[in-house]
């Protein structure tokens, strides 16, 4: 007997507290990546680190990894503008997803995956 499982892969643009940098990202584990970036805000390491960008304010689900690869790399091609223009569709006031996507945020405690 073939079990299927449900996989989930999201898209997602997270932005520094003032809103003035985008950062496109793709996973299958919203929560615990947007922890990652929490835990990663000014760590030079990392784009997302360097500049802060862990507040989420947009993102799309995918049932199929190359879907979402597909979406992320078109998104990353675009200019700022059609980005924002994304963002504002779906949420006008740029408003913070953080604490409707994770159970708690800020986190506790980050465990790493990797």
């Amino acid at each position: 007997m073939f079990v299927y499982k449900q996989h989930h892969y999201y898209v997602y643009i997270t932005t520094t507290p003032e809103r003035t940098v985008l950062y496109i990202g793709m996973t299958n584990d919203l929560p615990q990546r947007l922890a990652e970036h929490g835990e990663n805000r000014g760590q030079a390491r990392t784009f997302a680190g360097k500049y802060y960008c862990f507040n989420l304010i947009y993102f799309e689900y995918f049932p199929y990894v190359i879907n979402a690869q597909q979406r992320e790399k078109e998104q990353k091609g675009w200019r700022r503008e059609k980005k924002i223009d994304l963002i504002k569709a779906k949420y006008p006031d740029w408003t913070f997803l953080n604490k409707s996507v994770c159970k708690e945020w800020p986190p506790k405690k980050v465990i790493r995956r990797y």
